[in-house]
């Protein structure tokens, strides 16, 4: 199989690649899904071929993306995906808790909704500065 790509779309294909491999791996210790380690490894060893070399680093023979890639903006990217993700979650959790409320799709349920988006309202403001837990 053939891609054409050009050099901006190739970029724009390491960073999906590298978060796509973050979100399924990251998390899975030595359990990792080694095909998409493989996948990513084979397409930043491309960086060599297209002036990009900035992009990656070599260990024991392997293709890693360089220090300066993971520090150049992706992380924050990640993180930012994960704060909505946390944010979003957890409104609809508290919404669930105080409604009682653990079967409706949130979209079909008014009061479902209206809760988790006054949690998403109070979390835009605050964050969880606001956020007390009980014992």
């Amino acid at each position: 199989m053939n891609i054409e790509l050009t050099e901006k779309e190739f970029r724009r294909l390491l960073d999906l690649v590298y978060v796509g491999n973050w979100v399924l791996n990251s998390a899975r210790g030595n359990d990792r899904f080694a095909d998409y380690d493989f996948l990513q490894e084979k397409l930043f060893a491309l960086c060599a071929e297209h002036d990009m070399n900035a992009l990656i680093t070599r260990w024991y023979g392997h293709v890693f993306p360089s220090q300066a890639y993971e520090t150049g903006g992706i992380h924050e990217a990640i993180a930012d995906y994960e704060d909505a993700v946390f944010f979003d979650i957890l409104a609809e959790e508290l919404a669930r808790r105080d409604l009682d409320d653990s079967v409706s799709v949130p979209e079909e349920n008014e009061a479902l909704s209206a809760k988790m988006e006054a949690y998403l309202d109070e979390f835009e403001q605050h964050g969880i500065d606001n956020l007390v837990l009980d014992n």
